[in-house]
C-alpha cells in the first residue's frame, strides 16, 4: 500500500518523515499485529493518527486524547456500497456478502465485510475468498420473493484508496479526540 500511498500523498503536496517527533499526522496501513503499538506511540506522541489496516479492534485505543480515525475501507465507491447495502436491507432483508481478495489478505473476513453486515443490521452471513488475480472486491446480494438486488465494489487497484486518504488527512484536525470510524463520516 504504502508504494501507491506514497507518492499520492506527496503529490497533494505532503511531506513524508520518518519520526512521529518530525509528523502532523500518521497514516498506517501496516499489520495487524503491530498497528496498536503504532497508533499507542501515535497517541503518546500527541500525532493523530490515520488507519487503514484492518484485524484489530479500534475500541482499544477509545481513550486517545487526539484524533484517530480508523477505516476499514478508503475506497470512496466501497463507502457508498456499503451506505446503499445498509438501505437496501431496510426492504430486502435476506442478504448475504461475499468478499474476495488476494491471497496475502491478512484478515478474513475483511473489515469492510464485517462493517458491511454490522451497518446492515448484524446478522449478515460473510463468504470469503482468498485467490491469486483478485485484489479487492465484495458483493451484498439481497434476496425478496421473485427478485435478487447485487450491490458490487471492485478496487482494481490500490490508487482506489488515495482519495479517501486524502479526504482523512484533510478532516483530521476537525476530529474530536478519541476513535472516528468509517470514511462515511467525512463525506
Amino acid at each position: 500500500m504504502g508504494s501507491v500511498l506514497a507518492p499520492g500523498l506527496e503529490a497533494a503536496g505532503h511531506t513524508l518523515v520518518d519520526s512521529l517527533g518530525e509528523a502532523d499526522a500518521m497514516v498506517d496501513f501496516t499489520r495487524p499485529d503491530v498497528v496498536l503499538a503504532n497508533v499507542r506511540a501515535a497517541i503518546d506522541a500527541g500525532v493523530p493518527s490515520v488507519v487503514g489496516t484492518t484485524g484489530w479492534d479500534p475500541e482499544d485505543v477509545t481513550d486517545a486524547k487526539v484524533a484517530v480515525f480508523y477505516a476499514p475501507n478508503f475506497a470512496i465507491g466501497a463507502v457508498l456500497m456499503m451506505r446503499f447495502a445498509a438501505d437496501a436491507a431496510r426492504y430486502l432483508e435476506d442478504a448475504e456478502i461475499v468478499e474476495l481478495h488476494h491471497p496475502a489478505k491478512l484478515d478474513a473476513p475483511s473489515g469492510t465485510a464485517k462493517l458491511t453486515a454490522e451497518r446492515m443490521g448484524g446478522d449478515v452471513p460473510i463468504h470469503s475468498v482468498r485467490l491469486p488475480g483478485l485484489n479487492a472486491h465484495q458483493e451484498v446480494l439481497l434476496g425478496g420473493p421473485g427478485q435478487l438486488l447485487t450491490i458490487r465494489h471492485d478496487a482494481t487497484s490500490r490508487e482506489a484508496y488515495t482519495p479517501g486518504v486524502l479526504l482523512a488527512l484533510d478532516k483530521l484536525s476537525s476530529l474530536p479526540p478519541g476513535v472516528t470510524v468509517g470514511l462515511d463520516a467525512l463525506l
